[in-house]
């Protein structure tokens, strides 16, 4: 086994172990247990539990970043496309609300650059009238990113809080965007062109069903 093949079997093990245990609570025999290598490789490659944890979350981010291109003249549509990542992929939700929580791991970087490669479009929008200008770029991204991924099973007032609820992800998914649409001063896109152009689930890999936690933005 080549060592590019090892270190991903490595990052594989340890998202499992971190979506689970969070960083306290992972432990780095069970990842090179589960990973099949000595334990003392996680430490050459990656250097510590802590920074290990940061590779694997950077990684799963970056991945998640070039499938969800932003949109800033379609707040709405990108909505629904976050909509459907976190509903196929609330382990790497778990990971975020587990950085959150400890802090023991510095947040990676391309969480930095996207968050911040975000506001300025949000901005030239506002500036030219295509939304609304009455909220900081920052506190409409928050407001996307928050009801886009409300619904995750992460998130303690989604799903989880209303297990008799009759919704559909489509249902969910469209009042979502026709939300963010009234947020930001915009027509929502037809409901049947959105979904025909962003088929439910098709961003990124599905990971092991989370536990309820806090539930933080990606950006």
């Amino acid at each position: 086994m080549s060592a590019e093949q090892t270190k991903s079997r490595i990052l594989e093990a340890a998202f499992r172990e971190f979506a689970e245990y969070g960083v306290a609570g992972a432990r780095v025999d069970r990842i090179a247990k589960s990973a099949a290598c000595n334990k003392n490789l996680i430490y050459v490659y990656f250097g510590s539990k802590e920074a290990l944890f940061a590779s694997v979350l950077d990684r799963h981010l970056s991945e998640a970043y070039v499938g969800m291109p932003f949109t800033p003249e379609d707040l709405p549509g990108y909505a629904r496309r976050v909509f459907d990542f976190a509903q196929a992929n609330p382990g790497v939700y778990r990971l975020l609300a587990w950085a959150t929580l400890e802090r023991a791991a510095a947040l990676p970087p391309a969480r930095e650059r996207e968050h911040d490669s975000t506001l300025p479009p949000i901005r030239a929008q506002q500036e030219s009238g295509a939304i609304q200008a009455d909220a900081p770029p920052a506190l409409i991204l928050m407001a996307v990113m928050a009801l886009a991924t409300a619904w995750s099973p992460v998130f303690p007032f989604g799903a989880t809080a209303n297990p008799a609820a009759d919704l559909s992800p489509d249902i969910v998914r469209d009042t979502i965007a026709g939300m963010v649409a009234r947020i930001v001063g915009r027509n929502a896109p037809d409901a049947d062109a959105a979904n025909a152009a962003t088929p439910s689930g098709a961003t990124g890999t599905s990971v092991p069903e989370p536990a309820p936690g806090p539930q933080p933005s990606p950006r």
